[in-house]
């Protein structure tokens, strides 16, 4: 009976625990706030691990404790009792040997093998202070100097042949000092890290793969030089990415310098009813571009002081302003008493008038109960404890009657943003508002249709990979149109232009290596700027999640 219970103790902890199948579990004992396992070899011929020669002269034997995966939430410990053999090589310099455990333990250590690859893995995902609060939770006491020594240990990941390789940089410190991720792209896997991002380093190690044929990269002058020199038989291709972020910036600055464009109406529908003696006039208001080289926040105040006070004169209130441009009423308030906009730019400001606070009274007496007489109003804020002059109400009172039949205002002008963004979206991703007000634009802006025209047409050449025989005639109509802002951007291609002709062709992109660049800013701030670069270079090239 003994026996059977014996038999299927030992069948149970082979199920539980196959790495140790390969012993004699002599006793389980459960001491509290640990499990401890008795266990031996089962004997039998070993080979030395100097010499290999098989030996069966045994020697003595010793204990050895090691620690295993935890059970229970609870720490597993297994005394085990190893051999020491004589080896029977008389020309070996070991005479004897420890009798090896192969699949449970390496050499001198303390831990299994299972059980360290799990502190591997945790130290890899969360680094040493979360890793050995994780691993306490589920029962392995393990400090966090242990969890680094560990990562510092391990293996870099075999290299095999690269072909098409995906380089870019990163910031180790941002905008101090930089390294280079280098990706192999038909894996997605990064396979190195520099130190840095200079071309020195890049060219050296170019050198020692001469098997690559197709280098990704941005548009970055070091790179682009180590690649000519460090592997002159690789194709390169300029990553499309960033190709259209350089466009989509210089689309910003050509909407910002037209910016007076935006202001026109762009509402399809009719024209507002114009106005008559008693009602406000609703002409479109219109804006001269800024100065040359005015600064943007002088130029815009400006414009907006003149926006606002046109919009005071037509009898709007304060509030419909707001509500119009999409303003704070403190703003529009401030923008309205100014005589000028000198005064908003040098800082200085305007007292509000002595009746501000009366001004939700009078509004309400003339849209709800149809009051506009001056002198019964200025009489009933006498009552209510106004002591200015009649005067000041009447003048005050003047764009309030006019505001009452003021009709509804067109849609406000778009922002230099949003018009942005409806130049260099695709088609499918607009509105059909955006398309209405986008084709307005356009049709009035002779600047800005030749800017879509050209967006339109690279963003065909990068869809259908059209590069090698539309780019350059693309380079000449840009020339040929007066847009500055757009030169800049083809003289930039042109510097760089078989690379770029390249990625308008080739299916290669370096969308891979952005992947990685977004995983190991994680990794690097997981570790809350505490990995030094050998360091954080092993978790990059191990961390395979």
């Amino acid at each position: 009976m003994h026996h059977a219970e014996q038999s299927a103790g030992q069948s149970c902890l082979e199920v539980l625990l196959p790495h140790l199948s390969a012993l004699v579990i002599e006793e389980t004992a459960d001491r509290g706030t640990y499990v401890l396992i008795r266990a031996r070899t089962q004997g039998g011929p070993a080979c030395c691990p100097r010499c290999g020669m098989t030996s069966s002269r045994l020697h003595g034997h010793y204990r050895r404790l090691l620690q295993d995966l935890p059970a229970g939430g609870r720490p597993v410990l297994i005394a085990l009792s190893v051999r020491r053999l004589k080896c029977e090589n008389r020309a070996c310099e070991a005479e004897t040997f420890a009798e090896p455990i192969a699949g449970l333990a390496v050499r001198h250590a303390r831990n299994t093998s299972q059980l360290r690859r799990m502190l591997e893995l945790f130290a890899l995902a969360l680094a040493g202070r979360a890793a050995s609060r994780l691993a306490d939770m589920i029962g392995i006491t393990v400090s966090r100097d242990t969890l680094i020594r560990l990562i510092r240990a391990l293996p870099e990941p075999a290299l095999d042949p690269v072909t098409v390789l995906g380089i870019d940089d990163w910031a180790k410190r941002k905008g101090h000092s930089y390294a280079t991720l280098l990706v192999n792209m038909e894996t997605g896997q990064p396979i190195d890290v520099l130190d840095d991002r200079t071309a020195d380093t890049v060219t050296a190690w170019l050198h020692q793969h001469p098997e690559i044929k197709v280098i990704c990269r941005d548009r970055a002058g070091a790179y682009a030089e180590a690649a000519r020199a460090g592997a002159p038989q690789a194709t390169e291709v300029a990553d499309r990415w960033h190709l259209w972020h350089n466009l989509c910036r210089a689309a910003e600055h050509i909407v910002r310098a037209h910016r007076a464009d935006l202001l026109n109406p762009i509402d399809p529908n009719p024209p507002l009813a114009p106005a008559t003696a008693d009602a406000p006039s609703t002409a479109p208001i219109a804006r001269a571009p800024s100065p040359e080289g005015e600064a943007f926040t002088a130029s815009r105040t400006k414009e907006r002081h003149a926006l606002i006070q046109q919009l005071v004169h037509r009898g709007l209130t304060v509030t419909a302003i707001a509500e119009h441009l999409g303003l704070d009423r403190k703003t529009v308030r401030k923008y309205r008493d100014a005589t000028s906009p000198e005064q908003l730019i040098n800082g200085r400001r305007h007292r509000t008038r002595a009746f501000e606070q009366f001004a939700p009274y009078l509004q309400q007496r003339i849209r709800q109960d149809g009051i506009t007489n001056a002198a019964e109003l200025f009489a009933e804020l006498h009552e209510r404890g106004y002591r200015g002059s009649r005067r000041t109400v009447r003048r005050y009172l003047a764009p309030l009657r006019a505001a009452a039949a003021t009709p509804d205002l067109p849609p406000a002008p778009p922002t230099v943003r949003e018009a942005t963004r409806w130049i260099t979206s695709h088609p499918d991703h607009l509105t059909a508002q955006d398309e209405t007000r986008l084709d307005a634009l356009l049709k009035r802006s002779p600047t800005l249709s030749d800017l879509a025209r050209h967006v339109t047409a690279l963003a065909n050449m990068m869809m259908k990979r059209t590069g090698a025989t539309n780019l350059k005639p693309w380079l000449a109509a840009v020339q040929a149109d007066g847009i500055p802002q757009l030169h800049s951007f083809a003289h930039g291609i042109e510097r760089d232009l078989d690379a770029v002709t390249n990625g308008l062709s080739l299916p290669f992109s370096s969308g891979a290596v952005e992947g990685n660049v977004t995983r190991v800013k994680a990794l690097k701030r997981s570790r809350y700027g505490r990995a030094n670069f050998d360091l954080l270079r092993k978790i990059i090239l191990c961390n395979r999640c």
